[in-house]
């Protein structure tokens, strides 16, 4: 008797009841590359500071996908056509949106390969349409906004999306941060589609306002948070230090995974040419670096010891962050303080005193803004229609600027 496939249900602690579709759905979600996000991070090294920030890339692709379900219901109760195959594929689409995130997520960005987990996530998505025969080939195309139906594209990756939309959810409820709780629900019941373009009903206009709110006080208070910020540099020098050593031919521990990685610094070119490498990254996870980071602790090298255990013992470097840039004269007076204490050279000194500056935006006014369409069918920019913020308001960049010392 032929096994019958059924649908699956998961219990998700934001949204309820979530169902996997059978078919290509379940068989993606349970590829060995998509299952690797269960061991990926959501918000890096958070947890340091917000205890219960344990949860994974993994949690995050499967509540996006739900909310994209809800959007294309919503959609097309409004009239307007997605086919069976272009719902499937949005859902495809959404659903391996972020598998190309390394170790750590956002921290170790650019620090095993030079290559951003945008550019990864579109290789790991063409190697999965090689593995499944061509059927993830219009995923492809609307992720790569290359179909000829915009709004598909808008709702994968826009400053209105279905990434979006969850993460800010998710990471307010596992961090504990309320600010970021956001209505999604009424938020996607007032989508629609004019001129194959994304728009918000105008009686949505403070859900929205909320959620730009919710999204500026979650990046100064979570991920971009002064003792957050200090741990995810710090293992980003853990990281410099021992690729160096490594280059050097110094021997360290390292597992079999990671060594290739620390070896030589590779480019999106040599993934492309090599197609064995996706398969070498995607072994890699937090528990690979973490596991060395243990190790490193008793290395003899001072500088990879020291910051390891800075991780492993939770005593972070100190951060001072300034709206203006950090002055020369205050930076070479730590960095001769802190030589002269440890006892180390220039080079050295390098890793464990440094500057650098982070920045957000709440709000980009390009051709991916939020569109708000009025009663009267008058299409209008958030920042056009909004009586509590103007472009100035919502476009300003913010700069910070900090350094980080023993």
């Amino acid at each position: 008797m032929k096994k019958t496939i059924k649908n699956k249900i998961i219990n998700d602690p934001i949204y309820g009841i979530i169902t996997l579709k059978k078919g290509i759905i379940l068989e993606l979600i349970n590829n060995p590359l998509f299952q690797r996000l269960r061991r990926i991070s959501q918000l890096g090294l958070s947890y340091l500071v917000y205890p219960g920030a344990h949860h994974t890339r993994f949690h995050h692709a499967i509540g996006a996908m739900h909310l994209m379900q809800n959007s294309i219901n919503e959609i097309k109760n409004k009239g307007h056509i997605i086919t069976k195959e272009e719902e499937e594929s949005l859902l495809i689409a959404i659903l391996l949106h972020d598998i190309g995130h390394g170790p750590f997520s956002h921290a170790l960005e650019n620090s095993l390969v030079k290559v951003s987990h945008e550019k990864l996530s579109v290789i790991m998505m063409e190697e999965l349409n090689y593995q499944f025969s061509g059927k993830l080939t219009l995923s492809i195309e609307i992720f790569k906004n290359l179909y000829s139906k915009r709004f598909l594209h808008q709702l994968v990756s826009s400053q209105l999306d279905m990434d979006r939309l969850d993460y800010l959810r998710r990471d307010s409820f596992y961090t504990g941060v309320t600010e970021g709780n956001i209505g999604t629900e009424r938020i996607i019941k007032m989508f629609d589609v004019v001129n194959d373009n994304l728009v918000v009903e105008e009686k949505g206009i403070y859900s929205i306002e909320k959620f730009l709110i919710a999204r500026r006080l979650m990046y100064w208070q979570v991920y971009l948070h002064k003792t957050v910020i200090s741990f995810e540099y710090t293992l980003i020098k853990i990281l410099q230090r021992a690729r160096y050593l490594v280059q050097q031919n110094i021997k360290i521990y390292s597992s079999k995974s990671i060594i290739k990685f620390l070896n030589k610094d590779f480019t999106i070119d040599d993934i492309q040419e090599n197609k064995n490498m996706i398969h070498e990254f995607g072994e890699i996870d937090d528990h690979d670096i973490y596991f060395c980071i243990k190790e490193w602790v008793k290395e003899r090298d001072y500088i990879l010891s020291s910051l390891s255990k800075r991780i492993i013992l939770r005593k972070p470097l100190k951060i001072i962050i300034s709206e203006n840039k950090i002055e020369k004269q205050f930076v070479e007076k730590i960095k001769k303080e802190t030589q002269k204490k440890l006892k180390i050279n220039k080079e050295e000194l390098e890793y464990l005193v440094f500057t650098h500056s982070v920045s957000n935006k709440t709000y980009t006014h390009n051709e991916n803004k939020i569109n708000i369409i009025t009663k009267d069918g008058v299409i209008k920019d958030i920042a056009e229609s909004s009586d509590q913020f103007d472009v100035k308001t919502l476009t300003k960049i913010v700069n910070k600027h900090f350094i980080c010392f023993p």
